[in-house]
């Protein structure tokens, strides 16, 4: 072993003659092992261990250095942050940015407050960002990083979905806020993306494990187009300058202040020492609720010149504090580990233990993500094992107190029986299915086909494509329309019976009446949605020989394809496979005759979007397909290139609305609209 003694720490001390080469080599340990893991979820968006592990091991490493008085060099407990990527430009904060200290004791808090008034606040769980506004007008946008450089990430910020563009302060103002992605936008994120990849045929890990994760990833693109997909949102938590201002000495001022300019903020209540227990139990009510990721609540004084005539320690300002719920944790017995086939090929192991009642709740079922996690918590059937819900909503392992390790890991697929193999991802070893015909990796393709934008079959949901593929009655898509000779197959299944076996087929039968543009929605070109079929069918008159035959030249000059959909179209008629499934299915079905051609082309050069509910429509989609058959383009955000707006909420503050209004773009109700095309009066 080394002679620790010699080894400087940051600060430039020798370590303590009387520390142990034990502890020296464990705060080496942690520092790597902590650093690793903030490496990967900050900067590659994974996790190789539970947030709970992450605080257990920092609270011990913290806890050494404090005993030991030494601080290694690189040790996550002076270092705040990830590390700013290479990619974006960079740039020296100001002041540091320091993390905060942090209790689990609610009653400390009345202590920590000292007699004085303070403001509770969700801690929110996204991506720090520093604004700055001069003469009213956003003109810059950085991440936290490290706390002392961030990277630069105005252009993004400006596509934050309730991000004030201009504010009526004329002061240079700087505040502090986290960008977060919503639960309900993270979901329909996913499943969205999930439709694209199946439709495109796509079966890689998206990668999109939590909303922190995709927020992260989201903020710090160097394409604000992906941002701007991906329904970021700011809330405000500090105002850090603003000239001249006065706000009475007060922090809540000045949040009041920041709603007046048009931010939403951080949701705070006011507190005093004999009521911010009881505060703190209003917000632990309602976390299942919460809508926006939150790992605690934070504690702020109020009265800001006593707050910052307290200073900073070396590592966390003293005029605030972070509340962590103390997680209940039961013990459990591993009962069984399901190993779960996704569409991605990705088999996830899902633990089964008995059932235990966790905040509330009856829990029996946790994720452990993937086979690094099974290793490091040496999973075995029939361990003990302790389970806690992280930020006490979702299911996890705390701990495995017998540590066997005797899990065997499939080494074949749960569906197909085909074999498996443990693939590296990110610094993450995940359990993949081999086989590219494997019945789970078809159901989201499948599920696309099915859907209201394709072919439109009712009854086909998910959970029926599973058991139809599963029995070996599906294979290809021209094989849904001969499941009329597996009536008695059917009618046997779960959840069936003679009248909804009848219900099915009529609707499969039903569908074989269809348009062009659905079938090129339905089979899954990559990148090819109901709206792209659409213009490519205007362009080619519906005429599916001439599409099939163009080559991608050709097909990037179609106005709203461009050169990558064009070669997705191209390459998708040229692999035989797929020219053959296409083939089977049009033999199949009774593809209507283009009726749109003779309409005059009175929108031609015109770009519309879409936002909000429709009323003369029965979709937005429906909407689109009008303005395409009058030579218009149907697009997804607003920019310079866009003539119209479309909203029935023309007064409305929604982003797209401020940004129509900010580029003098005219925003039309859905009569205006009907108006313009001359099919309203007035």
């Amino acid at each position: 072993m080394p002679d620790f003694r010699e080894e400087k720490n940051k600060t430039g001390a020798v370590p303590a003659e009387n520390i142990s080469g034990q502890d020296y080599e464990r705060m080496k340990h942690l520092t790597e092992l902590l650093n690793r893991a903030s490496e990967a979820y900050y900067n590659k968006d994974t996790e190789i261990m539970s947030n709970l592990e992450y605080d257990r091991l920092y609270d011990e490493l913290s806890a050494l250095e404090t005993r030991t008085g030494i601080v290694l060099a690189g040790s996550p407990t002076v270092h705040v942050g990830y590390t700013a990527a290479e990619e974006l430009p960079k740039e020296r904060h100001a002041s540091p940015m320091l993390s905060l200290d942090k209790t689990k004791d609610r009653y400390a808090l009345q202590d920590w407050l000292n007699g004085r008034e303070g403001l509770l606040s969700w801690k929110l769980d996204g991506l720090t960002v520093v604004l700055t506004y001069e003469a009213g007008t956003l003109r810059k946008a950085v991440t936290r990083g490290n706390g002392e450089i961030g990277e630069v990430i105005t252009d993004n910020a400006r596509v934050f979905k309730n991000l004030p563009l201009r504010i009526p302060c004329r002061e240079t103002i700087v505040l502090r806020g986290e960008a977060v992605i919503r639960y309900s936008d993270f979901e329909q994120i996913n499943a969205e993306l999930e439709a694209e990849a199946a439709a495109a045929g796509d079966f890689a890990d998206i990668g999109y494990k939590n909303p922190r994760n995709l927020c992260s990833g989201s903020v710090r693109q160097l394409n604000n187009q992906i941002t701007a997909r991906r329904r970021v949102r700011f809330y405000a938590f500090s105002l850090v300058q603003a000239g001249d201002l006065d706000f009475d000495n007060s922090r809540q001022r000045q949040m009041e202040f920041l709603k007046e300019q048009g931010f939403e903020t951080v949701e705070y209540v006011r507190v005093t020492p004999s009521d911010v227990a009881d505060k703190i139990g209003e917000f632990e009510a309602r976390i299942a609720q919460n809508d926006i990721p939150s790992d605690g609540l934070v504690l702020t004084l109020d009265d800001i010149a006593y707050g910052e005539s307290l200073g900073t320690t070396a590592k966390f300002p003293r005029n605030s504090i972070a509340f962590k719920w103390a997680d209940e944790i039961k013990e459990t017995v591993l009962t069984e580990v399901e190993w779960s086939a996704s569409r991605t090929g990705l088999i996830n192991p899902v633990a089964i233990f008995d059932p235990v009642e966790l905040e509330g709740t009856t829990v029996k079922r946790a994720s452990v993500h993937n086979i690094s996690i099974v290793k490091a918590l040496k999973l075995g059937i029939g361990d003990r094992i302790t389970v806690y819900k992280a930020n006490m909503i979702i299911p996890q392992i705390a701990e495995n107190l017998t540590g066997s390790g005797t899990l065997a890991i499939p080494s074949e697929c749960p569906v197909c029986g085909q074999p498996t193999m443990i693939r590296r991802d990110k610094d993450t070893e995940v359990l993949v299915c081999t086989n590219p015909d494997c019945a789970a990796k078809k159901i989201k393709s499948f599920s696309l086909f099915v859907s209201r934008s394709a072919m439109n079959i009712d009854g086909l949901s998910e959970m029926t494509l599973e058991k139809l593929i599963a029995a070996g009655l599906i294979h290809t898509y021209a094989d849904i329309y001969h499941l009329d000779a597996h009536r008695d197959v059917i009618e046997e299944m779960e959840g069936f019976g003679k009248r909804s076996c009848d219900r099915l087929l009529d609707a499969i039968e039903k569908s074989r009446e269809t348009t062009l543009p659905r079938v090129l929605c339905a089979v899954g070109i990559p990148g090819i949605g109901i709206s792209g079929a659409r213009i490519l069918c205007s362009h080619f008159g519906s005429d599916l020989n001439r599409i099939r035959e163009a080559d991608a030249e050709e097909l990037s000059g179609v106005e709203g394809i461009g050169p990558v959909l064009a070669q997705n179209v191209y390459d998708y008629f040229r692999q035989p496979a797929a020219a053959a499934q296409f083939d089977a299915l049009i033999g199949e079905l009774h593809i209507e005759a283009d009726v749109k051609e003779d309409k005059p082309q009175i929108l031609a050069g015109k770009t519309f979007v879409i936002t909000g509910k429709v009323e003369h429509f029965p979709n937005r989609d429906a909407l689109k397909a009008l303005i395409v058959s009058l030579g218009g383009k149907a697009a997804g955000s607003v920019s310079a290139k866009t003539d119209y707006l479309i909203n029935n909420d023309v007064t409305s503050n929604s982003s797209k609305n401020k940004k129509a209004r900010e580029l003098g773009i005219a925003i039309l109700s859905e009569e205006d609209f009907l108006a313009m095309i001359g099919e309203r009066n007035g």
